[in-house]
């Protein structure tokens, strides 16, 4: 069985939602937040988990501040195997996995990563209508393995695509 769902109009909301939440925890360390992943395009099946990605100046005040977003209910996952990142995640009262917090400082390649491949989906949506079918037909197991490559090839193209845009 395939672990996405249909499109959900409130993933906007709950991402909202939970960004006040860790910019009021995290004050006065300034984060700018931005929905990522599958739930920030518009009409593609994704897991129902919100992913946000936050922007600091400095890494150093997010592990001092870790103990306010486990406060709010984030667990601390450390850099989670992927250096220069900071990831928290969170799970609703039934103890289902709602959101991850991937943070990482300014300049750091991945971020770039991030917003052009949700940035290339959007803008094409053929390309987001392919890749939500791929998810929708794959198990839950193996599930980050099997849409690799498809991720990879798109990375490469929204990538090539961002170079052209500019």
């Amino acid at each position: 069985m395939s672990p996405v769902v249909a499109p959900d109009p409130r993933w906007a909301a709950r991402y909202a939602e939970t960004a006040a939440r860790v910019v009021a925890a995290l004050a006065p360390v300034p984060i700018r937040l931005h929905h990522i992943g599958s739930t920030a395009v518009p009409g593609i099946m994704a897991k129902p988990i919100i992913d946000m990605l936050g922007v600091v100046a400095c890494l150093a005040a997010i592990d001092a501040a870790a103990a306010r977003l486990m406060a709010i209910g984030f667990e601390a996952m450390g850099e989670y195997g992927d250096p220069g990142r900071r990831y928290f995640r969170l799970h609703a009262d039934d103890g289902v996995r709602s959101h991850h917090l991937h943070i990482f400082a300014t300049g750091s390649p991945a971020i770039a990563r991030h917003f052009v491949f949700r940035d290339y989906l959007i803008a094409h949506p053929g390309v987001a209508a392919e890749y939500s079918a791929l998810k929708a037909a794959l198990p839950a197991a193996g599930y980050q393995d099997a849409k690799s490559p498809f991720v990879e090839a798109t990375l490469r193209d929204a990538q090539a695509w961002a170079r052209d845009e500019v």
